[in-house]
């Protein structure tokens, strides 16, 4: 009893320091765009998070070889299976995220962005409807209710300002790389699938860097600490500490620790960049944050695992 509370407690801390660099890295986006371009950006964070995950699986493999426990891609069909996996998986996470930056680069504060695209959370199973799988009946009103708070949070003078729609589209994007992502998983090893991604993410995003953006060593060097932070930190750091963390966590207590991200992203952009919300868009945030939460409640849940 004792090792199982040490273990969720280990758990915790772990995915709610997962949340923190993520929901800081919102930040490091913010203060990226103001020198280069959202692809610029995005390329260069996606390509330094897939070499941050390189020396995490070298390590693992050299762990589970010892062990005897190591399992790779034995034939032809897993092969093209999880390359096939990984280039969806990469092409849905370059177009989520490259919406995203450019909502920010376009004004959408780091707070705000955090929290519309945490409304993903409750898109997944909404969207896993149409995959004909079975969604708690609580679902329902907990979207509606954060339907009310993207409208309090995003709509103004009855039009949505376009920086908000990018962030938005994004949180409809990160949908299918997170459904993708479910269907993909369980048959590969998640550490290398995140890696391969980040890196297609990447290269898709290098031409577009190229020929639309103002690709210089000056900016780019103006821009790399955000870059690193981003890069190393949300992508390679904690991807590990979620993986690290879930092992030792319940599913519902493990998302809505990382549902923290929208929260972290709020406090992050207020102490660092001073973005203070007006009273309608903290009310928005307080109604999403609620839904989110409620959303992942074990309200109506058996013990198996519920989209």
């Amino acid at each position: 009893m004792k090792e199982n509370r040490k273990n969720n407690l280990i758990g915790s801390i772990l995915l709610t320091v997962c949340a923190i660099i993520w929901g800081s890295s919102f930040v490091s986006q913010s203060t990226g765009a103001e020198y280069v371009g959202p692809f610029t950006f995005m390329g260069l964070r996606s390509l330094l998070g897939s070499a941050t995950l390189l020396p995490v699986i070298l390590i693992k493999d050299a762990v589970q070889k010892k062990r005897g426990k190591y399992i790779g891609l034995k034939t032809k069909q897993e092969r093209l299976f999880f390359i096939k996996g990984a280039i969806a998986c990469g092409v849905s996470l370059c177009v989520a995220s490259c919406l995203q930056q450019i909502g920010i680069d376009k004004g959408t504060s780091s707070g705000k962005a955090g929290f519309i695209t945490a409304f993903y959370i409750l898109l997944v199973p909404i969207f896993s409807v149409v995959l004909k799988k079975k969604i708690r009946p609580i679902i329902w009103p907990c979207a509606a209710a954060a339907l009310g708070g993207l409208y309090l949070l995003c709509i103004n003078e009855s039009s949505i300002q376009s920086s908000d729609a990018y962030v938005l589209a994004c949180a409809f994007c990160f949908t299918v790389q997170i459904l993708i992502v479910d269907s993909v998983s369980p048959k590969v090893d998640g550490i290398k699938l995140s890696c391969c991604q980040f890196f297609v993410t990447g290269v898709l995003c290098l031409a577009p860097m190229f020929l639309f953006e103002d690709v210089s060593f000056e900016l780019i060097k103006a821009a790399a600490p955000s870059i690193a932070y981003s890069g190393i930190m949300s992508s390679g750091v904690a991807y590990t500490l979620q993986i690290l963390g879930q092992k030792r966590t319940e599913p519902t207590v493990a998302s809505m620790l990382m549902s923290l991200e929208s929260v972290f992203a709020l406090i992050s952009g207020m102490i660092i960049l001073h973005e203070m919300p007006s009273v309608r868009e903290a009310a928005g945030c307080v109604i999403m944050f609620a839904a989110i939460i409620a959303a992942q409640l074990p309200i109506g849940k058996k013990t198996e695992k519920v989209v």
